[in-house]
This record gives structure tokens, C-alpha cells and sequence, in this order.
């Protein structure tokens, strides 16, 4: 009896890139600009399983793969490890050769290819925010109230030139 037919024609749906719905649901990823949205997709495009930790983008790799500028990619990458969705865990640097190394990245959600678990950073991460007080004590020199002495020049000077 022979297996079934259709398992040696059989094509699945590919590769896709999957975020799940905690990572959607966190304060960081919802007050997250488009951009670095893009740059955590293609960082996360690039994990084939394995290899978290060890992840190559290069600026100029983002870039094209995002349709920017090479000088726009930087403040992505800045903002993704401000927050805690991405490490660096080996800087770039030029090479015995002569040739450049990029760096190497590691997605914070998962765990690593050295079995340390993930540490999911970005879910303690909330915005600063820095409310006014209500109660704000006055300028030295009394500009929060106005004066009717100037009130009263400035009339007057108004009535002279008309």
C-alpha cells in the first residue's frame, strides 16, 4: 500500500512572521511609530528558528529592505532596543580582512540559541509622562499676572498715535 499521494506535491502556505496578540496588546509596541513597526517585522523575517541571537541586519540591509534612506534606519533600531524589543549581542566591526561585520540581534520575546529564557523587557516598558501641576509656583518677576500700570502705557501710547 503506498503513502498518500499528494505529500511529495504538497506546498504549504511559506514562511510568514507571527506577532502574537500579547506583544500587539503592550504598551510599547501600541505607542510604536510605523517605522520601527516595519523594522521589527523584517529583523523578525530574518529568525528562521534557530538562530535568535544571531540575527544579521545591517543598516543599509534594513534600508533597502524598508524602502528608506540608510541614515533613517538608525533611530529604528535605536528606539526598538530603548524599548526592549531587540539586543544587540555582538556589535559590528571591521574584520581581519578588511571587510565589514554587521551586527548580530536578538529578539527579546523569544528565548536565545543558549537555552536563557526570554526576558520580554517591552512589557515593563511605559511612556514617561510628565503631567503639569496645578499648583505652579509664580515667576520672580510677576509675568503670571498682569500689571495695570502697563495695561494703562500701552493705552495711552495707543491713543497718541491714532
Amino acid at each position: 500500500m503506498a503513502g498518500k499521494p499528494y505529500k511529495g506535491q504538497k506546498r504549504g502556505a511559506g514562511r510568514h512572521v507571527q506577532l502574537p496578540e500579547w506583544l500587539q496588546a503592550s504598551e510599547a509596541w501600541a505607542t510604536l511609530k510605523p517605522g520601527p513597526r516595519a523594522l521589527y517585522v523584517e529583523i523578525k523575517r530574518r529568525f528562521n528558528g534557530s538562530n535568535n541571537g544571531h540575527i544579521l541586519l545591517s543598516h543599509r540591509d534594513a534600508a533597502t529592505a524598508l524602502s528608506v534612506h540608510r541614515n533613517t534606519v538608525g533611530p529604528y533600531f535605536d528606539e526598538l532596543q530603548d524599548r526592549g524589543f531587540i539586543r544587540m549581542t555582538q556589535s559590528h566591526y571591521l574584520g581581519p580582512s578588511g571587510i565589514g561585520q554587521t551586527s548580530h540581534w536578538a529578539l527579546e520575546e523569544l528565548p536565545t540559541d543558549n537555552l536563557k529564557s526570554a526576558p520580554k523587557s517591552f512589557m515593563s516598558w511605559r511612556e514617561n509622562q510628565n503631567p503639569r501641576t496645578e499648583n505652579r509656583t509664580p515667576r520672580h518677576n510677576g509675568c503670571d499676572t498682569p500689571c495695570p500700570d502697563r495695561a494703562r502705557d500701552r493705552r495711552s501710547v495707543l491713543k497718541i498715535v491714532t
